[in-house]
């Protein structure tokens, strides 16, 4: 915290916190803030970008749509010339979006694999097949490797471990993949901008939070290349790409999905009984989300299995079951997040659901935390 000035420097604004809250040295055109002008909570944060990039280093926004589509193509078909890439999707709009730019690029060069990790939601092996059918003239290779990831994943608590584990092994599943294809030198991710500065302090003294599947959770001897032509753009750039590529509103609007899947929404030791239980409540949650319109209006709604159990009780009989933490949050780009205003009624009726139908399941809380100090995910 800043409490003395700099010489030459003046206050240019002050704050509840800080008598100190902007400064700038207008001969040297330097200016300096003590708070986040970037996150949405910031009124008028955006305008503060604007003035400083327009008015005073007169930058001109010559950035669109429509040329980094182009200019992306373009760098794609560059770097990879005649190499063949493999790409890992997932049915979410990132991976796809990736793939189809890429696919524009080098054509039949890329080889899409939708590996099943066992850590999917509920019918999405299903729906990413049909989604693929459907929309995109892209070949799909569909492997199953559910066994060997929860087996390697078995008895591991920690969040990190888990990460690393799973990064590690798509890696060695799309190494296997790629000899059947041929020589393969590329794997092409869909990873984000926020994917990367929360992964990775890329310049200053910014801490990192936790790995990312698509960043900090790849092994460091690989025999691929990386291809990661998303990584400067955050989600609702994404998705603004999405439309000009004309993709249906269904994947257009799909919510998030973290890289390890479930397995960091199951707090503690990763087991197939335990996701069981998750899938089932995740999929209330989608069908009382989407019934009651609020789909495209929250950025993510799931569920999180405690490793905690309590007493309850269901007709006459004593129960003593998991607890599960419904998590629905709100966010512009998931740099930022506060927790969803749902209406009682609603949670009441989710809530009611996933104890009645979920077998394994007494109890269900709301976590009504917003990020920071909390991130979206538990783990």
């Amino acid at each position: 915290l800043i409490e003395d000035l700099p010489l030459s420097f003046k206050t240019i604004a002050h704050s509840n916190n800080t008598k100190i809250a902007a400064i700038e040295n207008k001969k040297k055109m330097i200016y300096g803030v003590q708070f986040h002008p970037e996150v949405t909570n910031t009124p008028l944060g955006k305008k503060i970008f604007e003035n400083f990039l327009y008015r005073i280093c007169q930058c001109r926004p010559n950035w669109n749509i429509e040329s980094y589509i182009k200019q992306s193509i373009e760098d794609i078909r560059n770097k990879v010339v005649k190499e063949k890439v493999v790409a890992g999707v997932s049915g979410g709009i990132d991976s796809l979006v990736a793939a189809v730019l890429t696919h524009k690029a080098i054509g039949n060069q890329l080889h899409c694999i939708f590996i099943n990790n066992g850590l999917l939601r509920k019918g999405e092996v299903e729906e990413v097949q049909e989604i693929f059918q459907e929309n995109f003239k892209i070949k799909l290779n569909y492997v199953d490797a559910s066994d060997r990831f929860l087996k390697k994943l078995k008895g591991i608590n920690d969040p990190e471990t888990k990460r690393k584990i799973i990064g590690e092994e798509f890696i060695r599943v799309f190494e296997e993949v790629a000899k059947g294809i041929g020589e393969v030198k590329y794997l092409l991710q869909g990873t984000l901008y926020p994917d990367v500065i929360e992964s990775i302090s890329l310049k200053g003294p910014s801490s990192k939070i936790k790995s990312h599947h698509n960043v900090g959770g790849l092994p460091e001897e690989m025999n691929l290349k990386v291809l990661e032509p998303l990584k400067y753009l955050f989600k609702d750039e994404v998705r603004k790409v999405a439309k000009k590529l004309k993709f249906p509103d269904q994947i257009i609007w799909r919510q998030p999905f973290p890289g390890p899947g479930l397995s960091i929404r199951v707090i503690g030791p990763v087991e197939k009984e335990k996701l069981d239980i998750l899938r089932e409540a995740d999929e209330i949650i989608k069908q009382e989300i989407i019934k009651k319109g609020l789909y495209k209006k929250v950025w993510q709604s799931f569920g999180i299995l405690l490793p905690v159990k309590s007493v309850g009780v269901m007709g006459d009989s004593r129960t003593y079951d998991f607890a599960l933490v419904l998590r629905i949050i709100t966010s512009n780009d998931g740099m930022t997040a506060d927790w969803a205003k749902i209406p009682y009624t609603i949670l009441e009726e989710i809530s009611n659901r996933i104890i009645n139908e979920v077998k394994g399941v007494n109890r269900v809380v709301y976590d009504i935390s917003s990020k920071p100090p909390a991130t979206i995910e538990w783990e």
